[in-house]
């Protein structure tokens, strides 16, 4: 008798919609359309994905708590679409959710059942107010500054984030969806999904950086994102036929 291999799982989490006196947070035109489309995506590529709309931050957290009891395959995937600030996104009635607090949830103390196996964020929010004008540099070192990701060395194991754009700048979003997770469906779709994790990151870094600017009030702008992992091995975790071939 066959044992059935456990799926990998996903979790999308996208506020567009937003409630609060406190704040004065825009509705996010395009999110929910991308967020369909992504977890069509992932589902193509064998993952049992769930979907969330316009959450609170006590509801945030219990789906990551729901996540560290469920049995997962060998990657967990998730994706968080918001305002956001600094080390932190908003949620649907505009109070702030620390993305350490996320990251910690599925640390191997509290979900010990995804110790070792690869977590892989991918952020869509602002990380402060200011604009990226884009400019050409030549320079012998491609390291950020020393500070850029301090807020995210307590990462657990095996964990990558991706943001969609540098410390402290702001990411756009109109109604056809992002930059940064437009990029990533379009090689969820295509052959750039076969790549190892560190390279397709790369790769996404450079088609948002290089492809991409902003139009109307923000015309020409652009967006660079950035990675944090601490892996220490090569994963693949999209490489896989669609299951619209049939196979795995």
């Amino acid at each position: 008798m066959s044992v059935q291999k456990r799926k990998n799982r996903a979790v999308i989490i996208v506020n567009y919609e937003f409630h609060s006196r406190a704040e004065s947070l825009s509705p996010r035109k395009g999110a929910k359309r991308e967020a369909d489309k992504l977890f069509k995506a992932l589902s193509k590529l064998n993952y049992a994905v769930k979907l969330h709309y316009d959450q609170t931050a006590k509801e945030i957290e219990e789906i990551y708590q729901q996540e560290s009891r469920e049995e997962h395959g060998d990657y967990f995937v998730s994706i968080l679409s918001s305002h956001g600030e600094e080390g932190a996104i908003y949620d649907c009635r505009g109070e702030l959710v620390k993305l350490t607090r996320i990251f910690q949830m599925l640390s191997p103390q509290r979900c010990p059942v995804l110790a070792g196996k690869p977590k892989i964020f991918f952020i869509q929010a602002c990380r402060g107010n200011d604009m990226d004008p884009g400019v050409w540099v030549e320079t012998d070192s491609a390291r950020p500054p020393a500070d850029s990701f301090s807020h995210y060395l307590s990462i657990p194991d095996s964990t990558a984030v991706m943001f969609a754009c540098s410390p402290g700048y702001s990411a756009f979003l109109n109604p056809l969806g992002s930059m940064f997770l437009q990029t990533l469906l379009e090689f969820l779709e295509g052959d750039e999904r076969h790549l190892e994790l560190a390279r397709l990151m790369t790769r996404i870094s450079w088609k948002v950086a290089f492809h991409c600017e902003a139009k109307g009030k923000y015309k020409g702008d652009k967006e660079m994102p950035c990675f944090v992992t601490n892996m220490v091995r090569e994963v693949y975790p999209f490489s896989t036929q669609t299951t619209e071939t049939g196979s795995l």
